[in-house]
């Protein structure tokens, strides 16, 4: 887990004076294209004044979730606690097989736990997607699938939904992003989400 660009598991600290949103995405490789883009959205969401927290990687390689076993994992009960206690969420997936992945989906899920807190799963809370594919189809089509899981959970996606087609060229070779509109528009999520947080969910 990732508050405000260090990498930990242990709770979250949030400056209560400044809305926080957490990132859940990315995929099992490091520094993946969608990580790349989770990262750049919320380094706008801080520039724009709003404290952040970025769950990727092993951070969100976790159990099969179980409904019926209450046993959690450390990165398991760190997650559940920072959507807890979040004003806004992005979430970042590749695009596998025309879908979200495995793993994102099985991160999603651990909301769950949430069902029986005042604030009901992400209830009224901002909801940003951005999707990553090696082909418009994919990254389009599992943007849509994101957005459906949001309203399932209760939260408000946002406007602007970022599907970004990995087969051109978006990045240089040390991972910088070089494509101006992707960069916009990563930027207009952040406005979006930060925009719609003070009318979204309190904290738990």
């Amino acid at each position: 887990m990732t508050a405000s660009t260090a990498s930990t598991t242990p709770a979250v600290d949030i400056d209560e004076g400044r809305p926080f949103v957490v990132g859940v995405g990315g995929t099992l490789r490091a520094d993946s294209s969608t990580e790349r883009a989770l990262r750049h959205c919320l380094a706008a969401v801080e520039r724009q004044g709003g404290s952040t927290a970025l769950f990727c990687g092993e951070d969100i390689n976790l159990p099969m979730y179980n409904p019926y076993d209450a046993t959690r994992t450390p990165q398991a009960v760190a997650l559940v606690e920072a959507l807890r206690r979040a004003d806004a969420v992005v979430i970042g997936s590749p695009g596998y097989h025309g879908g979200i992945s495995g793993m994102v989906k099985n991160a999603l899920d651990y909301i769950e736990d949430l069902r029986g807190d005042p604030t009901v799963y992400l209830d009224n809370k901002p909801w940003g997607c951005i999707t990553c594919a090696y082909g418009w189809q994919a990254a389009v089509g599992t943007l849509g699938q994101l957005r459906a899981i949001g309203h399932a959970l209760r939260a408000w996606p946002t406007p602007l939904g970022v599907a970004i087609n990995s087969a051109e060229k978006i990045w240089d070779s040390e991972g910088g992003l070089t494509d101006e509109a992707v960069g916009g528009q990563l930027e207009v999520l952040a406005t979006q989400v930060l925009t719609f947080a003070p009318a979204g969910g309190a904290r738990a």
